[in-house]
Formats: C-alpha cells, structure tokens, sequence
C-alpha cells in the first residue's frame, strides 16, 4: 500500500457518475495529451504524497461515489495570466461506496483511512439506487 493521501472535490453541476465521465470525455475537460484534468487556482502543498498513488474522490449530491487515480500535476496558465494547477487524471473513473459529504469550496486532503473503499468489480455494472435510497443507506452506514 502506498503513503500517499488523496483529495475530494465536488463535481459542480454533475447529477451522476455517467455524467462525470460524459463531461470528461468533452474537449474542455482534456489536456492537448487527451487525459482529463481539473484545474485548480492552487497548487496543493502535498504534491509528493497526491502522486504517490493518490485518486481524487468525487463528490456528487453529497456523496462520495467514484474516484479518478491522480498521474501527474502540471503548471498552467490561465488565460488571465494567472498561474493555475492542472490535475491530470486516469481516464477510468472506479466507482465507490457512497459516503455523505457536507458542501464545501475548493478541494480538500482525505487521508487514506478516510476513504471510501471502491465497490467489488462484480457491483460495478450494478443499477444505481434511487438518490434517496442511497443517502439513508449511506446515512446508517449500510454501503
């Protein structure tokens, strides 16, 4: 197991995991290398630890429900000049179990122990659950 830590982000705007893939697979979600990536005015303190291993974890309607593994972090620049982090992600998005987050801005750390842990690869196909299932499952720590 690596000694990295990961980061969570909310997905703005985003009503599902389909709909996370669907805007990264859009023109203005991918680099010129055609990796998607999230660009972020800061660059995280803990860069050396994010690559060794770290996944940014999705938040959707309050939930965590998938992650993305972090490849690299390259330096950007805005089109207003400003310098921006550019956080390059695997294409493969592995779906979670749920987790409730409150909201909150920006990205934060999640360290290893806090993290959901990805479903079986024989759940992966399975039909998602009404949202409101699935919050008072996650609520009551049943997935």
């Amino acid at each position: 197991m690596h000694q990295g830590i990961h980061l969570i982000k909310l997905s703005v705007a985003t009503e599902s995991v389909d709909d996370l893939i669907a805007w990264q697979k859009t023109a203005g979600a991918r680099g010129a290398d055609g990796l998607p990536r999230h660009v972020t005015r800061m660059w995280p303190k803990r860069a050396r630890e994010l690559l060794d291993g770290g996944s940014i974890y999705w938040v959707i309607k309050g939930q965590i429900q998938c992650r993305q593994r972090i490849l690299r972090l390259d330096k950007m620049t805005g089109s207003d000049g400003i310098a921006r982090c550019a956080i390059v992600l695997e294409p493969t998005v592995i779906r979670t179990q749920t987790a409730l987050r409150r909201p909150f801005q920006g990205w934060r750390y999640l360290p290893l122990g806090d993290a959901p842990p990805d479903l079986r690869a024989s759940r992966e196909d399975d039909d998602a659950l009404p949202g409101d299932l699935n919050r008072a499952l996650a609520e009551i720590g049943v997935i």
